[in-house]
């Protein structure tokens, strides 16, 4: 069975990585949430896809230059101005506390792709364990050293790397490094790269997929999960071939 799961909550209709968009992706049916998380200047993790806050909040600047209540003063539904009042930049523990008594994976993007943000994994981990979600997330990020390191102090969750290359044998090296996920570009997902992945059994999980043609291709391909912005148009199709 494909999962649906909605990328940065509902964002293809709400403001993404807000906990609007979260509640709406869940009241639409999804099974899990993608979401990003990146480290204020004062330490504390938050919610937030670019490294800078121009493109999705009526400010300007890195993320990583605010702090937490310089960046929760900021508007995180700029774009959509007029349509859904007012929406701060969320927190990773706020939305843990959204979580913690739904049936709801969370695929926690680890934003370490431009900064580092070293010691990140060890303030997401005692989030985790603070809200006895260890069987319920999905640690994933473009910087693979960064899933090594916090698979050293939390072995026993689930990761995955992220790729947006067509990494030749990315089934051998996912299985090579001990990860059992791979989250790659929906369109890399040949019938030979699939048969690849699975050959050694890893858990296929693709971004970003938001139109029915292609929800009904990776389902008849047998992809664990797919990660788009509609997820109840995702949560359609996938009624209408699973029944």
């Amino acid at each position: 069975m494909t999962r649906n799961f909605a990328h940065r909550g509902y964002s293809g209709k709400y403001p993404e990585n807000t906990t609007l968009a979260f509640r709406k992706a869940v009241e639409a049916g999804a099974d899990g949430i993608e979401l990003d998380v990146q480290l204020t200047r004062d330490g504390e993790p938050v919610i937030i896809h670019d490294e800078l806050v121009d493109r999705t909040t009526d400010g300007t600047g890195r993320v990583k230059d605010f702090t937490l209540a310089e960046l929760q003063a900021l508007d995180a539904s700029y774009i959509y101005t007029g349509q859904y009042g007012r929406n701060p930049i969320p927190t990773l523990r706020e939305y843990c506390e959204f979580v913690k008594d739904l049936p709801i994976v969370t695929n926690i993007e680890m934003k370490t792709g431009v900064y580092e943000y070293l010691g990140m994994e060890e303030k997401v981990w005692a989030m985790i364990q603070e809200y006895h979600l260890e069987e319920k997330v999905i640690i994933s990020s473009f910087n693979h050293f960064t899933i090594l390191r916090m698979r050293e102090i939390a072995p026993k969750l689930k990761y995955g790397f992220l790729s947006e290359t067509w990494i030749v044998g990315a089934g051998r090296y996912c299985h090579e490094h001990g990860v059992p996920c791979y989250h790659p570009m929906f369109r890399n997902l040949t019938h030979e790269v699939v048969a690849e992945l699975k050959k050694y059994g890893l858990e296929i999980n693709t971004y970003t997929v938001n139109t029915e043609e292609d929800v009904r291709d990776l389902a008849a391909k047998g992809i664990d999960t797919v990660i788009g912005n509609f997820p109840e148009l995702t949560r359609d199709v996938l009624a209408s071939i699973q029944g």
